[in-house]
């Protein structure tokens, strides 16, 4: 199992308010999208978890992981600083 490292960590607000998590590798974005994400639907979240996922197998990039992610918080309407 392959966990890189992001190069550039995300913060993004949880499903409780005020509360924030940063994610800095592909391991922690698929937890989060499994136990942190407001919503458990949509194309852009289906997609980032496949993704993380596979970058946890090292058939995708950590960087392809973390732009999935991007997309997710986007779809969602979650609020992220980076």
């Amino acid at each position: 199992m392959h966990d890189a490292s992001w190069e550039e960590p995300i913060t993004f607000e949880t499903n409780k308010l005020g509360k924030y998590w940063t994610v800095t590798s592909t391991a922690e974005a698929a937890r989060a999208l499994m136990d942190k994400w407001p919503v458990d639907t949509g194309g852009a979240y289906e997609a980032a978890l496949r993704t993380c996922l596979a970058a946890m197998e090292g058939d995708e990039t950590p960087d392809a992981a973390r732009e999935a992610f991007l997309k997710a918080a986007e779809e969602a309407g979650v609020f992220i600083r980076i």
